[in-house]
């Protein structure tokens, strides 16, 4: 029996350091994703992308169990801050279309606003002034044509930058800091004329009500896959965050 349904994932940072992550992605598509009527990606799929000439074998292995998933499911991206110089040549290969950074959609009947997540930080400072120097095509496209050997050390460095972060994150303070802003969320949604808003980035899955100038809205957290699967699942009549427990490798 057909069940109608969308899925949404996002944060899963897919690296080869992490094979119990690609194989419950690669779980997840060949089942749950193959039977959905499409299927969102919301950023930060891989860990890293220093651009779409990278060798490494994994990105192969992704791109080639999205482009079979696509063949009968259509596959959306938007860009995360770690995938964010993605370019369609990826893309093709993977059968996913790229989306804007922020896209309204229609979800059964309800306009729905979609990103990533990260430009509602707004008290991460730091980080919204890095966000808008990487933004930059002109920068983008430096980056990419620096030769690949600089670019993997980009890319150890930044993993060591997050390994700190994670560390600093622990710190309360610290969290809310780098959760969204209370304000910037109504304030986001009501531009875009909305009352549901899907996102990842934070890390921090839940369903939040949200107060949009007196109507009520709602704002769905996307988990990442740090020590379990996550998605979302949206029906005509149902809105479910799923969980499963990652399986040791």
């Amino acid at each position: 029996m057909y069940n109608p349904h969308t899925l949404f994932i996002a944060d899963l940072h897919l690296s080869a350091d992490r094979p119990d992550i690609t194989a419950a992605f690669l779980q997840f598509i060949a089942n749950e994703a193959n039977q959905a009527d499409a299927l969102y990606i919301l950023g930060d799929l891989f860990e890293v992308w220093i651009g779409d000439d990278n060798p490494e074998p994994l990105l192969d292995t992704v791109a080639a169990a999205l482009a079979t998933l696509s063949k009968q499911v259509p596959v959306y991206f938007i860009h995360g801050n770690r995938d964010f110089v993605l370019r369609q040549g990826y893309a093709n290969r993977a059968g996913m279309q790229l989306l804007p950074q922020q896209q309204v959609i229609d979800l059964y009947g309800t306009p729905t606003l979609i990103m990533h997540g990260d430009s509602l930080c707004t008290m991460d400072i730091a980080y919204q002034k890095f966000r808008k120097w990487w933004n930059q095509p002109w920068w983008q496209w430096l980056l990419l044509k620096t030769p690949l050997s600089f670019r993997q050390w980009i890319a150890a460095k930044a993993r060591r930058k997050s390994a700190a972060n994670k560390a600093r994150y622990a710190q309360q303070q610290q969290k809310q800091i780098m959760d969204v802003t209370p304000a910037e969320v109504p304030k986001v949604m009501a531009e875009y004329g909305v009352t549901k808003l899907i996102h990842g980035h934070t890390h921090r899955p839940a369903v939040h009500q949200v107060d949009i100038n007196g109507a009520p809205g709602e704002r769905y957290v996307l988990g990442d896959w740090y020590s379990q699967s996550s998605y979302l699942m949206v029906s005509p009549k149902r809105w479910d965050l799923v969980f499963t427990p990652l399986t040791a490798q």
